[in-house]
């Protein structure tokens, strides 16, 4: 069956389901021009959406955003339903129901026998099997996902998801369809966690480990990350915004759909908050509190220092080059500096072997073990430095490393002697993701770095980052901390693999 491109706006939409995402979806397609039916398996829901909905566009209204003419056109073309048989001229219904399968395929079996064969059937799942839900159909081609953002009337992001057993044209339909909404479409395999849930999983599992490792505390990652690595919100107060049910379901449900692989491992530490009913935002506290006039945590950022007067330089700095004329623009005298490491020096727990710059900076002479500066996505921008030193490091180096990075009009934060530092190691794996899911076929590669943008906001999309720092940056970096992991985790994939040795082969050719 041909399902053709695009859904006319003369064209009834339904949407079954009417909590935030039902609400929110339902307002996109209003606003888009359809008529719009609204129905929940709760007598009265419907109706109490719908007014949401209304109240909702008279702040539109209100804020200059939306003309009284079309608000009141379109609350003309909303209708709550009370019954699926009034679903029956649909050309598009899409189901944002319970996260349970079963009830899930219960509910499409019904809507097969209500409406027509070239009605399209969405289900709006972040976290179950496309194909499994559209799996029992009469007509399965017309099945697919359309995975809005929340909330869906401001995120661009649309994730189209296509099972087993979709058409192609039922995919381009729902495409078309989302781009006409003036939504950003981007196709996806059906895989656990499609695009953006699957590949933003490091974004969090990497800081909930490094609290679990005790490297540093949430407000000091969540700055760190922000404040260094460019990411609008740290993981720690994004996952309270989401709520830490929300998130580690989604987390539990990717790892067990990839056999409990460990690279996907859930965060205990996480369980044990969700176990404390410390929900996040909704339940007044989560990593943070949010009580009213609780004070938020301040990260940790050392006490000012003296800069060095000169700085000796070994090594490529690789992505920190950019330091260097920061230095000297300072005031502060750049000398050359040759280290011949003995093999003891490489086998450092944080030594030259895991730096993520592949570069150290020395204050007067090299003392072993070194102190590491992490990445930055733009040293000259950042506002944060993060450095890391072993416990027996000379205090001397430590506060001349502060210092110099202070003079450079930087906060300093100084972190316990992990592997991979904070940053470096949360963009790696991002890399190695994202290049894994390419590889595989998940989505193209432009659409997976405009995924991880519009749907998490990311600064750049990690495949736009591979190519900045190359995939041999991420491959080294992992395959260091794989030797000190106890687990496969950070385990460089295959395609990173490959990806660094074909850039390998052309830096030579």
């Amino acid at each position: 069956m041909t399902f053709g491109t695009g859904l006319d706006r003369s064209t009834p939409v339904a949407v079954v389901g009417t909590g935030t995402m039902g609400q929110g979806i339902a307002q996109v397609a209003l606003v888009a021009g359809h008529p719009v039916r609204l129905y929940d398996a709760v007598a009265g829901r419907a109706k109490t959406a719908a007014d949401a909905i209304g109240a909702r566009l008279d702040r539109l209204v209100e804020k200059g955003r939306l003309p009284d003419a079309d608000r009141d056109a379109a609350r003309a073309r909303l209708t709550p339903a009370e019954s699926l048989a009034e679903l029956a001229d649909c050309g598009l219904v899409v189901e944002a129901i319970l996260e349970e399968l079963g009830v899930k395929q219960s509910l499409f079996g019904e809507l097969e026998g209500v409406v027509a064969d070239d009605c399209l059937l969405a289900t709006n799942t972040s976290s179950l099997s496309v194909t499994a839900i559209g799996g029992a159909l009469r007509v399965p081609g017309r099945f697919v996902g359309l995975h809005f953002f929340n909330p869906a009337p401001l995120l661009p992001l649309v994730e189209v998801v296509s099972g087993f057993a979709t058409d192609e044209s039922a995919a381009t339909r729902a495409y078309e369809t989302a781009r006409a909404w003036g939504k950003t479409p981007v196709r996806s395999a059906d895989t656990p966690g499609f695009i953006v849930n699957r590949i933003a999983r490091p974004f969090y599992a990497e800081a909930f480990r490094l609290y679990e490792e005790r490297a540093a505390d949430p407000a000091t990652i969540d700055a760190v990350l922000r404040e260094c690595g460019g990411f609008k919100m740290g993981p720690f107060e994004l996952t309270d915004l989401i709520g830490q049910d929300v998130n580690e379901a989604v987390t539990r449900s990717v790892w067990e759909s990839f056999f409990q692989d460990a690279k996907f491992t859930p965060s205990l530490a996480q369980r044990r908050l969700v176990e404390s009913g410390r929900l996040g935002r909704k339940s007044g506290h989560g990593w943070f509190s949010y009580a009213d006039g609780a004070e938020r945590p301040q990260p940790q950022t050392a006490e000012p220092c003296d800069a060095p007067e000169a700085v000796a330089v070994q090594g490529s700095l690789g992505p920190a080059a950019e330091l260097l004329p920061m230095i000297e623009e300072a005031g502060i005298q750049l000398r050359e500096f040759e280290l011949e490491l003995s093999d003891d020096a490489i086998e450092l727990p944080h030594g030259t072997a895991l730096m993520p710059v592949y570069g150290a900076l020395v204050s007067d002479a090299y003392v072993a073990p070194c102190i590491t500066f992490d990445l930055a996505l733009d040293y000259r921008a950042c506002t944060r430095i993060v450095l890391a030193a072993p416990e027996d490091v000379d205090q001397r180096d430590l506060r001349a490393a502060i210092g110099l990075f202070q003079r450079l009009g930087k906060q300093v934060t100084v972190i316990g002697d992990v592997p991979g530092m904070i940053v470096a190691r949360t963009v790696a794996m991002l890399i190695d993701f994202a290049v894994d899911a390419a590889d595989r076929a998940v989505a193209g590669p432009e659409d997976i770095d405009i995924a991880m943008r519009l749907g998490v906001n990311y600064p750049v999309g990690p495949l736009e980052w591979c190519g900045r720092l190359g995939p041999d940056w991420a491959q080294t970096l992992l395959e260091a901390m794989s030797e000190v992991s106890p687990d496969t985790r950070y385990a460089p994939s295959l395609a990173l693999r490959r990806r660094a040795l074909l850039h390998e082969n052309r830096s030579r050719s």
